[in-house]
């Protein structure tokens, strides 16, 4: 593993242990790379202004693979077991999964820095129906970087259909922000 890929593990590690507190003016914008601890809101980006979000492929805790493919839009969530926040909006994050299915937006978890047994056991635990990709090496997580970056442990991203970064949030989304945010870039 490069020393700058494991600086940003460890940086991320450090910024989801230190909770989810902090002001908009203090999260990091389209290309920052920074870990920041975050507050929940869920910032839509102008249509204009989204950047690609990378390509997006992983094997699932139920040994599947997902790949996100242009036509659709995706909520990624990335949490762990551990994530005190991470599990404060699990109910929020099925919630809204299961009203904008008929919509045609897909939820995927993005499992980070976990131990399989423990995010599996969190899986069944939560039944969240949607699945999680198990990316224990943060790989999915850096291929973020000079993008809009998932700084903080948990975060959410939503994709538009083009592919693009659309919205992010730092830190355990609130059920209204989630749901408008996602209506949103879903209608568009």
């Amino acid at each position: 593993m490069s020393v700058k890929r494991l600086t940003a593990i460890v940086a991320l590690a450090a910024a989801a242990l230190a909770g989810c507190a902090g002001s908009e003016a203090a999260q990091p914008g389209i290309g920052e790379t920074r870990f920041v601890p975050g507050d929940g809101r869920v910032q839509v980006f102008d249509p204009g202004e989204r950047p690609k979000a990378p390509q997006i492929s992983g094997r699932t805790l139920d040994g599947e693979t997902v790949t996100l493919t242009p036509g659709t839009v995706y909520v990624l969530n990335f949490w762990a077991s551990w994530c005190a926040p991470c599990r404060a909006e699990a109910p929020v994050l099925k919630d809204v999964a299961a009203i904008t299915k008929s919509k045609g937006v897909r939820f995927i978890g993005v499992n980070f820095k976990d131990q399989e047994a423990s995010a599996k056991a969190y899986d069944r635990a939560v039944e969240p129906g949607y699945p999680s990709i198990f990316d224990n090496e943060g790989k999915l997580l850096l291929a973020f970087q000079g993008t809009v970056p998932p700084a903080a442990i948990p975060s959410t991203l939503i994709i538009d259909a083009q592919g693009r970064i659309a919205a992010r949030a730092l830190g355990a989304v609130k059920y209204q922000d989630l749901l408008d945010a996602v209506t949103k870039v879903s209608d568009e």
